[in-house]
């Protein structure tokens, strides 16, 4: 499956998925088979997902039923049905979604995502209608992974995927400092102040700034910026709904962390140590167009940060 680890979950899910197309005397397994294959293994972190956004299973379960039509009960189905195309884009979503988030395993927290995005199946339709967006489920999925990470741990803070789902190969995340760790805890803040449903890169920008100290914010001086005014304006594009005109679909701030990961990586002189606000910044000026216009209208941008963070480590 294109190299990608399905979990002994997602496995038991499909293998549902099988047994709920037998039961609907169905030749095919599609969408609405996969969704209740979730429903009904009902312990992964896909139907935690769900039941946090406020959707009944019992509900979601009845819905689909009474939308498909059963098939011949004097019509026998064997065990290897095939996929429908919408059930085999699903699989082939919920491994972008994997990748995107650079894990080595495709769980069902996955395959819901890929439910979602597909649109136009039966399992997307009766998902929506339940208010399932994959903006509120990428959240939510997001909340669930980071809530059941590792603690801390001497030298920062490894964030590792653990017990997510049984049977997984899981895939080392970054090592974070403490002081990026308080920085994200204070964007939620901010994002509270201003008002806004989902955490947006440019409130970590303000709570980056805010925290004051650290090698980003050491560097931004060394560049003669302003630092009170560039925070202002962020809070002000942030207050007055700048923020709200970037484009839908684009990156979250899961995905922000995603690309935190891949710069550090990429920066060879940093490999093997925490991550710190440089790589903070770094990542939002490198990827988020919109945060980045503000802070080079105050003579910051990804090219002289990197070079003053050499001149200042000799």
């Amino acid at each position: 499956m294109n190299g990608y680890n399905f979990t002994e979950r997602v496995r038991k899910v499909l293998a549902m998925s099988r047994e709920e197309a037998v039961r609907l005397h169905h030749e095919y397994v599609g969408t609405e088979h996969i969704l209740l294959g979730v429903i009904r293994e009902g312990e992964g972190v896909a139907a935690t997902v769900l039941q946090n956004l406020d959707v009944d299973l019992d509900a979601l379960e009845n819905t689909i039923e009474s939308i498909v039509k059963k098939g011949r009960s004097d019509h026998t189905t064997g065990p290897d049905l095939p996929y429908t195309s919408r059930a085999k884009k699903v699989l082939e979503l919920a491994m972008s979604e994997a990748r995107e988030l650079n894990h080595s395993y495709v769980g069902t927290e996955h395959l819901l995502l890929g439910l979602v995005r597909e649109e136009k199946g039966i399992a997307a339709q009766v998902l929506l209608d339940s208010r399932v967006t994959i903006d509120n489920a990428r959240g939510e999925t997001l909340r669930i992974l980071g809530t059941e990470m590792s603690a801390r741990q001497q030298g920062g803070v490894q964030i590792q995927a653990a017990g997510v789902e049984k049977g997984m190969i899981t895939m080392p995340a970054p090592m974070l400092s403490d002081r990026v760790l308080d920085i994200m805890t204070d964007a939620e803040r901010v994002a509270t102040e201003c008002h806004g449903a989902e955490l947006l890169p440019i409130y970590v920008a303000i709570a980056l700034l805010r925290h004051n100290e650290g090698w980003a914010n050491a560097v931004i001086d060394r560049l003669d910026c302003d630092r009170g005014a560039l925070q202002l304006a962020l809070e002000s594009a942030a207050k007055t709904g700048a923020a709200a005109l970037i484009p839908a679909g684009s990156v979250k701030f899961g995905q922000l962390m995603v690309a935190l990961h891949r710069y550090v990586e990429a920066e060879h002189r940093w490999r093997g140590s925490s991550r710190g606000t440089l790589h903070l910044l770094l990542a939002l000026l490198d990827t988020r167009p919109e945060v980045a216009e503000i802070f080079d209208a105050h003579g910051v941008n990804a090219n002289n940060v990197r070079t003053a963070s050499r001149q200042m480590t000799g």
